[in-house]
């Protein structure tokens, strides 16, 4: 999974690999993708499959006619768009991943139940969630104790890196929270997402009920998302949501966007996922 994000561009924010299963939460990086120049894209396609026999010639140097190096432009545009799609991601990571346990298995066929399921998040609010549900996925399943004993996700890679003051070059970093001339990155502070990951492991794992205790980690009151609802969506967030995830007012812009007229889901946005009114 790692190894792909550095060859697709899309940027992995957080994962987490179970026993039969996995999530990961991507950011399609258009931006990554439209700024690569001819040679890095057949490079990087041919990091995943053999390309064509003009492809093949480029890469060794090989002199190309003005024709063959139209028509190579022309089907290594439709590599660069592949290398932006989430769907074609899945499909390398699948495959693998497939071929890989037929082999130990020493069988045939299909290995993966059905197709990938994925949610749009539309904005803070859901990215935060939806990371959390990621990254707690071993503390639900009483694997872990807590996030830096969770084998296998991004959040535990988080932490290793962080005790020595870098990010993981593999993940999307954490660009702090919102600004003005914001570099590229997560929408908020490493600090304060190990510390919402932490806390909520902790009544995950307790099974506390009643009272939720003052001490808040910042990053609910500036995503002004009610505690007792950001419990909820770290249990719940998979089953509760569709395609599309974020505020109400995000997920009804979505789908004019889109020509939908309803979106599955809309009422659990407007209650766990919008702000307050004022």
């Amino acid at each position: 999974m790692l190894e792909l994000g550095r060859v697709f561009a899309l940027d992995i924010c957080a994962y987490a690999v179970m026993s039969n299963h996995y999530h990961v939460v991507l950011h399609i990086n258009s931006a990554k993708a439209d700024s690569r120049e001819l040679h890095e894209v057949v490079e990087r396609w041919h990091r995943l499959y053999k390309g064509s026999l003009l492809s093949q010639r480029f890469l060794r140097g090989e002199l190309l006619g003005s024709a063959e190096h139209v028509r190579l432009s022309e089907v290594a545009e439709g590599w660069r768009t592949r290398l932006a799609d989430i769907s074609w991601f899945m499909r390398s990571l699948n495959e693998s991943i497939a071929r890989e346990a037929n082999r130990e298995d020493q069988c045939t066929g299909r290995f993966w139940e059905g197709r990938f399921k994925s949610q749009a998040l539309l904005d803070e609010r859901a990215l935060a969630a939806c990371m959390a549900y990621v990254d707690l996925n071993p503390i639900r399943a009483k694997i872990a104790k807590t996030p830096e004993a969770s084998d296998h996700t991004s959040v535990k890679q988080r932490i290793t890196a962080a005790r020595d003051g870098i990010q993981p070059e593999e993940l999307m970093p954490f660009a702090g929270n919102p600004r003005d001339s914001m570099p590229a990155g997560i929408p908020f502070r490493l600090q304060d997402y190990i510390e919402l990951v932490d806390w909520s492991g902790r009544y995950l794992r307790e099974g506390k009920r009643g009272a939720i205790a003052s001490e808040l980690p910042p990053i609910l009151e500036r995503l002004q998302i009610d505690p007792r609802h950001w419990l909820y969506l770290n249990q719940q967030f998979e089953s509760r949501f569709k395609s599309l995830v974020g505020s109400a007012h995000a997920v009804r812009g979505a789908c004019e966007q889109l020509g939908k007229r309803w979106a599955h889901g809309i009422r659990d946005c407007e209650r766990f996922l919008s702000p307050p009114a004022t």
